[in-house]
């Protein structure tokens, strides 16, 4: 197997899943990226990481989420294991936020390995098993594709299901604003609180809202407080996110436009136009009102998905 001789430097953008009503439907990519650099070395596992979560993952040596998606990727290109790899991450989205940092974890590995072994990694070859992977799509997409995603599963020609995503451009007046909050809460912990069923009402209005607010972020903001009203897992899963349950609540009551982003607790708010500095103070207002210290984050919508380009040749080779 010819490897690529020179280290792959792989950018992926942070993402916000469900943006109220779209659950597990839609996501929008985040102008906030983790990179990783990577090189094929003669032997070992060699990996650099610094910034958001380095202390938690810098020695989870094969266990380290890029590792293991670059692993699988390999295998399912029918390729041997490498002799040996080298990395370095750079992380900056926060761990356990509701900011997509496992997606773009494992976008990062898959994209790294196949551009090391010369594979294609537009986001149509690597989504079905970026999908599978995480569990489900609606991160995973806005990180290969950028913008704003609808995904979803359907069957292929062998009956199984595979992940699809068609990828759609937000209005340029659209500002999203994270409130990052200071401690994680588990995936796992908050899907747990979904019931099994919800009233039919509920399942109806949000059908509506969802497809509200797909309207108003690609074309008519002004209608983005009404477009992201949600029945179907907000309230469901407050128990474990109080204060972000808190501060929704405040932003919303004030006329922001705001969710719980993924499965929380951060919350993403949206402004429009140009934000002013006292557009800010006054977010920032509101969330001291909830009695925690929220890290505010005005972001871009991210245009451009999970991006590959030669690396440099400081990756420390095994």
């Amino acid at each position: 197997m010819d490897w690529a001789q020179r280290p792959v430097r792989v950018r992926v953008p942070a993402t916000s899943a469900n943006l109220g009503p779209g659950f597990d439907a839609l996501g929008l990519a985040l102008g906030l990226h983790d990179e990783v650099e990577a090189v094929v070395t003669a032997s070992g596992l060699g990996i650099e990481v610094s910034g958001e979560g380095a202390e938690d993952v810098l020695h989870a040596g094969e266990k380290h989420l890029v590792v293991r998606a670059m692993r699988v990727a390999f295998d399912d290109l029918n390729l041997p294991q490498p002799p040996g790899l080298a990395l370095r991450c750079v992380n900056r989205i926060p761990h356990g936020r509701g900011l997509g940092s496992s997606a773009a974890a494992i976008v990062a590995g898959l994209v790294a390995a196949r551009a090391l072994a010369g594979a294609p990694a537009a986001p149509a070859d690597v989504l079905p098993l970026a999908s599978a992977l995480e569990g489900h799509p609606d991160n995973v997409a806005p990180c290969l594709y950028g913008g704003l995603t609808i995904a979803w599963m359907a069957t292929d020609a062998a009956g199984l299901p595979q992940a699809r995503a068609i990828r759609l451009d937000p209005h340029p007046e659209v500002r999203p604003v994270a409130f990052i909050a200071p401690a994680p809460v588990s995936t796992k912990v908050a899907r747990g609180l979904l019931p099994a069923a919800v009233p039919h009402a509920d399942a109806a209005r949000n059908a509506g809202r969802a497809a509200l607010l797909i309207a108003a972020l690609t074309a008519r903001p002004d209608a983005l407080l009404d477009g992201t009203e949600d029945k179907l897992h907000q309230d469901y899963r407050a128990p474990a996110m109080p204060h972000s349950h808190d501060l929704v609540t405040r932003l919303r009551a004030a006329g922001v436009p705001a969710v719980v982003s993924g499965a929380g607790p951060s919350v993403l708010a949206f402004l429009t136009g140009n934000p002013s500095r006292d557009d800010v103070k006054r977010l920032d207002s509101i969330a001291a009102e909830t009695g925690i210290d929220w890290h505010i984050s005005p972001l871009v919508v991210e245009r451009q998905g999970a991006s590959v380009t030669p690396g440099v040749t400081s990756v420390r080779r095994c």
